[in-house]
């Protein structure tokens, strides 16, 4: 069932070959370059929106900050590095590619930064790492203990996320200079 609604979206010419990494590559090129304009045109908006007062205001301000400025500095000089490497994780490659757009990096800089990951990109999957992870996820799905397994996994990480946070307020509150001191 699932194969047959992969079949289904892939155009015929694309399913093996050279044509199924052109396919790949030109899909993450337009998913990357859109959601950097669609995170530049949301920092652009709020640039124009500078002077008004609230919430519009304090994030249009923000965006006109040191942050912001940063950031764009930092993805200058290193996003040749970051930015073809974000495309070899699950998860980090769409923050970095509209980080790049809310800092405003320079488009020739990203676009030249993003071409070599796009390539690795369409190169692993092409070459079936899209079809293993899947096979592994429905071998350990298919089986009450892979299930079982999975949601071990899945209480794992929301046990640790839970105890980060609880004992992230008592280490900040330790930290913190005491406010009777300062009188």
């Amino acid at each position: 069932m699932f194969a047959a609604g992969i079949d289904s979206m892939v155009p015929a010419f694309a399913r093996e070959g050279i044509w199924l990494f052109v396919f790949l590559f030109v899909v993450v090129l337009f998913r990357a370059q859109l959601t950097y304009w669609l995170a530049r045109g949301a920092a652009s908006g709020a640039v124009r929106a500078n002077g008004r007062q609230g919430f519009v205001g304090a994030v249009a301000r923000w965006f006109d900050g040191p942050i912001p400025r940063k950031g764009a500095a930092i993805l200058d000089k290193w996003g040749i590095i970051v930015i073809p490497l974000c495309f070899l994780t699950v998860g980090i490659q769409t923050a970095v590619n509209a980080g790049a757009g809310l800092v405003r990096m320079r488009w020739s800089t990203y676009t030249f930064a993003m071409i070599p990951g796009c390539i690795l990109w369409a190169l692993l999957y092409g070459l079936g790492t899209l079809a293993v992870f899947a096979a592994a996820i429905r071998a350990v799905a298919g089986s009450p203990w892979g299930w079982a397994g999975l949601a071990l996994i899945a209480t794992l990480i929301a046990a640790k996320i839970a105890w980060g946070r609880r004992k992230r307020p008592a280490v900040n509150a330790a930290l913190a200079p005491d406010s009777a001191d300062n009188d």
